[in-house]
Parts: C-alpha cells; sequence; structure tokens
C-alpha cells in the first residue's frame, strides 16, 4: 500500500511517499480502507521531539492518529462490524500501532465506531480524538444542564467541539477567542463569545456569573493559562484541562475548592487499557452529530496524502481555524 513515510524527528523531519507491505489482522481487528485523516497537536509533538516523547513510534514510522474509512476485511473475534461499514476512530501512530497516514489501516474495533451519517468521511475523520477529549473532560467534570461553562479556546480542535458538546448537556457555555472571526463561529454554535485579548478575566466573571465564577472551566489551552481557569472558576468548581506538563502555583484553586481533570485520552491505545470506553463514546457522539448538536469546524486548506507535510506545517503555523484534514 501507499504510505507516507518519517525517517527521522527533529528540525529535518520530512515525510515522503513509499511503498510497504499491507498491515496484517489480528484478533478483534479491522481493516480499514482509509478515506481522511485529521492532524493533531500531538502528531506534531511526535514529529518535532520523537524519542524525547516515550510513545513516539521507531523510525521509520507511519504517523497518525484519526481516520474515517471503509471497512474491507473483518479479523477473528469482531462481531459488531461488517464489510462495507463506513467507520471512525483514533486508532495509530503510537508506539507499535501504524498510523493513518496510509491506503489502510489494521484497527482495534474496540477504537471505532460507525461514522454519523450526516458527515463525510472528511469531517469524520476530524473529529475522534478531539471529540473523545472534548467529552471526556465534560463528563469527569459532571457537566450539567444550567450551569455557566467556560471554553478556553474555543474555535480550537479541542475547544470547538467542547462548546457544542457543553451546549449539547444544556450548559450556558462561554468560550475565549482572539478575533472577530473566532467570535462568530463561537456564536454560530450557540455561545457567548469572549474576547480574551480585551477582557480581563475579573472583567467577564462578573459580567456573565455576576463575580460567583463558572461552575465548570475546559481549558483546551493549558499551561500558565490554566491559572486563568483557577479564576475564572466558582467556589467548588470543576476545571478540566488538556495541557498540564508545567509546574503551577495551586493556591488559588486551594482555596477555591477546585477539581481539576487532566485528560489524556491516548492512555487506552498506549496501555490497551479500556479501549472500549473510546468506542462508546465515538458511538455517543454518533448520536450527538446525527441529532444536528455537533458539527466539525474545519480549516479551509484542502491537502491531499502526498502534501501531509504542508498539512504539518500548516497546523503549526497556529494560522488554523479549526482541524486540518488530508484526504486520501
Amino acid at each position: 500500500m501507499r504510505a507516507m513515510i518519517i525517517s527521522q524527528y527533529g528540525e529535518n523531519a520530512s515525510f515522503e511517499p513509499r511503498e510497504v507491505e499491507d498491515p496484517t489482522l489480528s484478533n478483534g481487528q479491522v481493516l480499514v480502507k482509509i478515506s481522511a485523516s485529521s492532524i493533531n497537536t500531538v502528531d506534531t509533538m511526535i514529529k518535532n521531539m520523537g524519542k524525547d516523547l516515550p510513545f513516539a513510534p521507531a523510525t521509520p514510522a507511519i504517523l497518525g492518529m484519526d481516520f474515517a474509512g471503509t471497512i474491507v476485511e473483518i479479523g477473528a473475534d469482531v462481531t459488531d462490524f461488517s464489510v462495507g461499514d463506513e467507520v471512525y476512530g483514533c486508532a495509530g501512530g503510537l508506539g507499535d500501532l501504524q498510523g493513518t497516514l496510509a491506503e489502510y489501516i489494521s484497527a482495534d474495533s474496540k477504537l471505532i465506531a460507525r461514522k454519523p451519517k450526516n458527515l463525510s468521511m472528511k469531517e469524520a475523520a476530524s473529529l475522534p480524538l478531539v471529540g473523545i477529549t472534548a467529552y471526556e473532560g465534560l463528563i469527569r467534570a459532571n457537566v450539567k444542564s444550567g450551569q455557566k461553562v467556560l471554553v478556553h479556546g474555543g474555535t480550537g480542535g479541542v475547544g470547538h467541539v467542547a462548546v457544542q458538546l457543553a451546549k449539547h448537556f444544556g450548559a450556558d457555555v462561554y468560550a475565549t477567542v482572539s478575533s472577530e472571526k473566532q467570535m462568530e463561529i463561537v456564536k454560530g454554535f450557540g455561545a457567548e463569545p469572549i474576547n480574551y485579548k480585551t477582557e480581563q478575566v475579573e472583567d467577564y466573571v462578573n459580567k456573565h456569573t455576576n463575580g460567583l465564577g463558572f461552575d465548570v472551566v475546559f481549558d483546551s489551552v493549558g499551561g500558565e493559562n490554566m491559572l486563568k481557569s483557577f479564576e475564572a472558576a466558582a467556589l467548588n468548581g470543576q476545571v478540566a484541562t488538556t495541557v498540564s506538563l508545567c509546574e503551577l502555583d495551586l493556591t488559588a484553586m486551594h482555596f477555591k475548592g477546585l477539581s481539576l481533570h487532566v485528560v489524556f485520552m491516548l492512555i487506552p491505545m498506549l496501555h490497551d487499557f479500556k479501549r472500549e470506553q473510546h468506542g462508546e463514546i465515538l458511538r455517543n457522539l454518533t448520536k450527538i452529530a446525527e441529532a444536528g448538536d455537533l458539527s466539525p469546524l474545519l480549516d479551509e486548506n484542502q491537502f491531499s496524502l502526498e502534501n501531509v507535510g504542508e498539512a504539518y506545517a500548516r497546523l503549526e503555523s497556529r494560522n488554523a481555524i479549526g482541524k486540518v484534514v488530508v484526504e486520501n
């Protein structure tokens, strides 16, 4: 099969097309012909940092985690899927798991679900990693109808899904953005945009919560921004984050009695730990999308498998709005 191979990590890393052996099926796996694959921040981290990350594949490697495609073969012990099913999932590109920048992938059937019927392959491919992350963070933060939820990074990959899911769960949703275009996107999701460049945390907490703070803060920016999340959260509030590779003063969190939920959605793939939970979340996301409550935000640029290097550069430029997707 055709695949894009990376032979070294770091600043000189590049992708080159190569013919490689078709993947073989093990028990519990399905062979999927890939139609599209999306690029996530963790993918760019692997390309740039390589063996500094314990989960980077050995080179030469096929990277890529998210995909949407059609099942062409079923392995032993698979009873929930059939040949011809259109599916999506996040199932490769880590450790010894072959990635998705290729024509085919043998995927653990626990990590996939049937794609939403109302979404294209390209749209579906954009969802698995960010969708699972957003869903897990909100559920762990115990989001409820009527709560006030703040999402940091409201038009980012994870953020734009968290905004829509929080709305689906019945919350009043607010999201930080940095431009007029992003503000309009957030409004389109039915949420209230907050320009973090012109509004201080204290100001928007007073404006939108009468100074009480938000019940749930979903921080898809992380790092030092978590201090803003602690400041914005209500007493005994919930904070979920996707980026906590940092050292922070937790004093504010202590005196407000906050609960912090760190979401690292790669754990089931890395450790073969409760992988079926990812399949279950994807099935729930399919229902939410088919109900009209979840619409992927895609970057306006088009990329094919052959120019995947440009797709990585687009995401790394921080100019992308929404998910960057590669089509086979």
